[in-house]
């Protein structure tokens, strides 16, 4: 099963309906092909790396302690939700990424860096419909799965079952908004 690495505070508002959607660019080990969207559906793989108050909205920044609280053992690591894309969508214009703030919870300051990165690449904005996993899978870290790398390979059954961030009618109202932004940018 694919697993998708992404900032264990971003994964945590996923889950709780906070965030609908991820805006990626890639890691420095993807700096010359940048972010693909490889699979339809992936288990998100929470990281400890990289994280900061500085780099989130003031409403979600509090959070980030409780989200390093909670930090699996050294050697391991803990997934607590999947993820079915929704939506892909390649952004050049930060304007544009400004009306989306309220869907994620980086700061704008942070998603200026992470346009300025890479410049001649656009910006990933992936809809997600995200659940939390009923039951959260443990893993042993593997050496593979270190460093800046957006995608990796799990040697686990398909264990997608969960309840969702957000009701369907809650999905759909959000997607169809974010749905709208990212066409006036079409």
């Amino acid at each position: 099963m694919q697993a998708l690495k992404e900032w264990a505070v971003v994964c945590r508002a996923l889950e709780e309906g906070r965030q609908v959607m991820l805006l990626r660019k890639g890691g420095i080990l993807e700096y010359r092909q940048g972010f693909e969207v490889r699979h339809e559906k992936f288990l998100l793989f929470p990281t400890f790396e990289h994280q900061s108050k500085d780099h989130l909205q003031p409403d979600y920044a509090p959070r980030l302690d409780e989200v390093l609280k909670g930090a699996p053992a050294a050697g391991t690591n803990r997934m607590t939700g999947y993820a079915e894309v929704g939506e892909v969508r390649e952004v050049t214009d930060g304007s544009v990424l400004k009306k989306l703030e309220k869907y994620h919870v980086w700061n704008e300051s942070y998603v200026n860096a992470r346009m300025d990165y890479n410049p001649k690449k656009p910006m990933s904005v992936i809809l997600l419909r995200v659940f939390k996993l009923d039951q959260p899978i443990t893993v042993d870290t593997k050496p593979e799965w270190a460093g800046c790398k957006s995608w990796i390979s799990l040697d686990i059954d398909d264990a997608r079952s969960g309840k969702p961030a957000l009701d369907d009618s809650q999905f759909e109202k959000v997607a169809s908004e974010v749905r709208e932004v990212l066409s006036i940018a079409a």
